[in-house]
């Protein structure tokens, strides 16, 4: 039985050396993802404030969130849902809640620009050009 020991050995090694690659791997895909830049994202009409987490947007007479990050893809675009909240002028009564409806957010980063389109169901809600640390002033409906 003195072999046993070194038939073992070779084995805990290789199994190891795999369990390493795994997690070297898995790290370096995670190190590799792009996201879109953190902070606030602007332009007419709308304010995006990234965060690591996905996105909170302010429009002129609605409000959005994104709940996951925005990753990038090899080109700069990205794809991902969230929720549109439409907005109304006048006063909003004590009992009025406007629900949140889902919604898809898409758009393609280049440097410190952003195209960011926004879809409710089968209604394109706009396509808007956003640059990293624009503030804008929002003209809320009214």
């Amino acid at each position: 039985m003195p072999s046993f020991p070194l038939i073992r050995f070779p084995l805990f090694l290789a199994l190891f050396l795999w369990c390493a690659s795994v997690q070297v791997c898995s790290k370096s895909a995670v190190a590799d993802a792009k996201t879109v830049a953190n902070g606030t994202w602007g332009g007419e009409h709308v304010i995006l404030e990234v965060s690591k987490n996905g996105g909170m947007l302010e429009l002129d007479c609605a409000h959005g969130e994104i709940t996951q990050p925005l990753v990038l893809d090899k080109r700069g675009s990205f794809d991902v849902t969230g929720t549109f909240t439409p907005e109304h002028g006048g006063p909003i009564r004590k009992d009025e809640h406007t629900p949140a409806e889902p919604a898809r957010y898409s758009g393609h980063v280049e440097g410190n620009t952003m195209s960011l389109t926004i879809i409710r169901g089968q209604e394109t809600i706009g396509t808007y050009n956003l640059t990293h640390g624009s503030h804008p002033m929002l003209r809320k409906c009214r």
